[in-house]
C-alpha cells in the first residue's frame, strides 16, 4: 500500500499538518465534498478547522487519483498526472499565468499516485461547458492564454525541459488509435451528432498524419485543454486557469481555437467575432514581446479548430462514462466541428 493518501478519507490530521507546513496539533478536524466535473481525477474541498484561525487556510482544494481503474491507466499513458505534478513544482511561479497556489504535491509509483493540495479560489465559479461561454469571459481569458504562450514564445530552452518532451511512441501511438476511437466515438454518438459532422471526422481521420506534421510559426507552451470548464472566473472578472494534465508544447493559438470552439455555443456568434478574438490574441502576444506574423497565425488558427474534435474522441474513449460526461462530449465535438467547417479547415490539410 501506497503511503501517499490518494482520497481524503486517508488523510490524517499529522499529514495534513504535515503537507500544509502547520505545527503539530494546530489543526483540530476537517471535511470534505467532492467539486467539479473532472474526468481524469478526483476533486474535493476540504474545510478546515484550526485551533487558531490565524494558524491556516479555511479551506483548500485536493486533487486525487481516478476512482477508475480504466481512466487511471488511461492518465499514466498520457501522462496526464505527471504533466500537472511538474507545471506545479517547475512552472506555475515563473510564468504569469493565473492559477491556484500549490500547496503541497505528493506521488508515488510512477505518479499513478499522487495528492496535490491546492488553494481553495472561492467565490470563484467554474465555467459550464454544455451553457457555454459568453463573449465577455472569452475576452477575458484569451489575456492568460497570450500570459501562458507569450512567456516562452519561440524558446529553445523549452526543448531542454526533460518532462515536456513528446514521448518518442507517443505521436504513432495516437496515430494508430485514432481510427478505433473514432469508430467507437461515431457508433456512440451517430444519433446525436449531425450527418456532415461525422464525415467530418471521417475525413479528417484519414488526415491525421498531416494534422500532426503541421509545423506551427513558433514552438511554445500550450495548455491544451484550454475550454470554460477549466476556467475559473472570480466576481470581480478575473479569470484562473486550471486542469495542467495536458500541457506540452506547440503553437499556441491551438488553444485559443479549442477555446473558441469547444466554448461557445451558438455558431453564429462565433463566426461573428473569431478573427476579432484571435486580433485582440495577437495584439496581447505583441504587448507581452512575442514577436508573430498575424497572417500565419490565422492560418494555424483555422487548422486547429480541430483540434476541439479530437480531443472530444480521445477523451471520450478513455474516461469512465457519465451522462453529463457524454453530453458534454457530445458538445465537445460538434461545436468545434462547425468551427472547423466553416473555416475549411480540412483544406489546409
Amino acid at each position: 500500500m501506497s503511503s501517499v493518501p490518494i482520497h481524503p478519507r486517508d488523510f490524517n490530521l499529522t499529514w495534513l499538518e504535515r503537507a500544509l507546513k502547520a505545527e503539530t496539533g494546530a489543526l483540530r478536524s476537517f471535511d470534505f465534498d467532492p467539486i467539479g466535473t473532472g474526468q481524469m481525477c478526483q476533486s474535493f474541498r476540504l474545510n478546515l478547522k484550526w485551533r487558531r484561525l490565524s494558524e491556516g487556510p479555511a479551506a483548500i482544494i485536493a486533487k486525487c487519483p481516478s476512482a477508475d481503474e480504466k481512466t487511471r491507466a488511461a492518465a499514466q499513458t498520457m501522462r496526464s498526472y505527471t504533466l500537472e505534478l511538474n507545471w506545479y513544482r517547475d512552472l506555475a511561479g515563473k510564468i504569469p499565468v493565473a492559477c491556484p497556489q500549490c500547496l503541497h504535491a505528493e506521488r508515488a509509483d510512477g505518479d499513478k499516485v499522487f495528492v496535490l493540495l491546492l488553494q481553495d479560489l472561492s467565490p470563484a465559479r467554474q465555467g459550464d461547458q454544455l451553457a457555454g461561454a459568453s463573449p465577455q469571459a472569452i475576452d477575458a481569458a484569451l489575456e492568460q492564454a497570450a500570459r501562458l504562450h507569450a512567456a516562452h514564445w519561440s524558446d529553445p530552452a523549452l526543448l531542454q525541459i526533460p518532462w515536456l518532451a513528446e514521448s518518442p511512441t507517443a505521436r504513432s501511438f495516437l496515430l494508430a488509435a485514432l481510427p478505433s476511437y473514432y469508430a467507437g466515438f461515431r457508433e456512440r454518438y451517430a444519433s446525436r451528432l449531425a450527418p456532415e459532422i461525422l464525415e467530418l471526422g471521417d475525413a479528417m481521420i484519414a488526415r491525421m498524419d498531416r494534422y500532426f506534421a503541421f509545423t506551427p510559426q513558433a514552438l511554445t507552451l500550450q495548455h491544451r485543454d484550454f475550454r470554460i470548464d477549466n476556467l475559473l472566473f472570480t466576481p470581480d472578472g478575473r479569470v484562473f486557469v486550471l486542469d495542467w494534465q495536458t500541457i506540452g508544447l506547440g503553437a499556441g493559438v491551438l488553444d485559443v481555437a479549442y477555446l473558441i470552439g469547444t466554448s461557445i455555443a451558438d455558431k453564429d456568434l462565433r463566426a461573428a467575432h473569431e478573427q476579432a478574438w484571435v486580433g485582440r490574441y495577437s495584439a496581447l502576444l505583441s504587448s507581452f514581446g512575442a514577436a508573430h506574423d498575424p497572417e500565419a497565425l490565422w492560418k494555424e488558427y483555422r487548422l486547429y479548430a480541430l483540434s476541439g474534435f479530437v480531443m472530444a474522441i480521445v477523451a471520450a474513449m478513455n474516461v469512465v462514462r457519465t451522462e453529463r460526461g457524454d453530453e458534454m462530449f457530445a458538445v465537445m465535438a460538434e461545436r468545434p466541428a462547425r468551427q472547423a467547417l466553416s473555416l475549411d479547415s480540412l483544406s489546409l490539410l
